[in-house]
């Protein structure tokens, strides 16, 4: 069966007094307002008492409604601020990592500076000094411990010749080409080094150990004690090591024979300095003739 189509208020009760109210609050509405009209313009001050009640009672309400709207309009604020601030610690976290970089070349670079100072100091006070080259490269993880120089004959490097660093000894000259030259280190198993101790000049040999670490040996003495700590450097015994340059730290203490640390880690080294032997073998000279024959 089809609806019905008269839409009538009529056939609906509810509808009836849902139009019924609306005439009424229509017409109370316009009664009120006439009446407030009245009185604002006959009797201002009730009327002013009048506004200030209804503020009074309203007040709650429209507290209440403007705390809604504000948490209202707080939402997409907040949720603007949360990607503005996500962007912000975004970009911030980025210039952290740069600054970061700058920070670890600056601090590359000064400490490259003070060791170039250093080893400019050290070929002033040195009495022969040779070049000044780079060692580009060693070999740390053979049993051979060798470091290649960028300088060679014809810079005036020849075999024998030492080479030390800003910190201490490195080695010794044992090949040299037009423009480059081989440095036995003074852990290969090859290298000794004759040493003192420097708190009570006792003398010992440095032996390479061919790990990277080296050995401090008594010489013709027994029950030598070694403290952790002690420090030796070169004696100038042998006239290829001038005396006083530092050569290695024991690490335990011991006796007879402790392990011990090089003061130079080629494998830190960017620059070294090769020096004259500290006593060159003299120049051979001509050979005298034998004694005239007898008549």
């Amino acid at each position: 069966m089809a609806p019905a189509r008269d839409r009538r208020t009529g056939f609906s009760r509810r509808r009836q007094y849902g139009v019924f109210m609306g005439y009424v609050l229509a017409i109370a509405g316009a009664v009120v307002g006439a009446v407030l009209l009245v009185v604002s313009t006959f009797n201002p001050p009730a009327f002013s008492a009048l506004r200030v009640t209804v503020a009074g009672m309203t007040t709650p309400v429209s507290s209440g409604l403007a705390w809604v709207g504000s948490g209202v309009a707080a939402v997409p604020r907040a949720i603007g601020t949360y990607f503005f601030v996500r962007q912000e610690n975004v970009a911030l976290h980025a210039e952290v990592d740069r600054t970061r970089a700058l920070l670890m070349r600056a601090r590359t670079i000064a400490y490259d500076n003070r060791r170039l100072r250093t080893l400019l100091a050290v070929r002033d006070r040195s009495v022969d000094p040779i070049v000044t080259a780079r060692l580009v490269s060693s070999t740390a993880s053979s049993g051979r411990r060798y470091a290649l120089l960028n300088a060679g004959r014809w810079s005036g490097v020849r075999p024998g010749m030492p080479v030390r660093g800003p910190d201490g000894l490195v080695g010794r000259i044992v090949e040299t080409g037009p423009n480059a030259a081989r440095v036995l280190l003074l852990t290969d198993g090859d290298s000794i080094v004759p040493v003192r101790r420097t708190r009570d000049g006792l003398p010992a040999i440095v032996a390479g150990r061919g790990d990277g670490m080296v050995d401090v040996r008594s010489v013709n003495a027994t029950n030598v004690k070694f403290a952790a700590g002690d420090l030796f450097v070169s004696s100038g015994i042998g006239g290829i090591y001038a005396p006083g340059v530092p050569v290695a730290r024991v690490l335990k203490a011991g006796q007879d024979s402790v392990e011990a640390r090089t003061f130079a880690d080629p494998d830190t080294l960017d620059f070294a300095l090769v020096e004259g032997a500290f006593m060159p073998m003299p120049p051979r000279g001509p050979i005298p003739a034998g004694p005239p024959p007898a008549p």
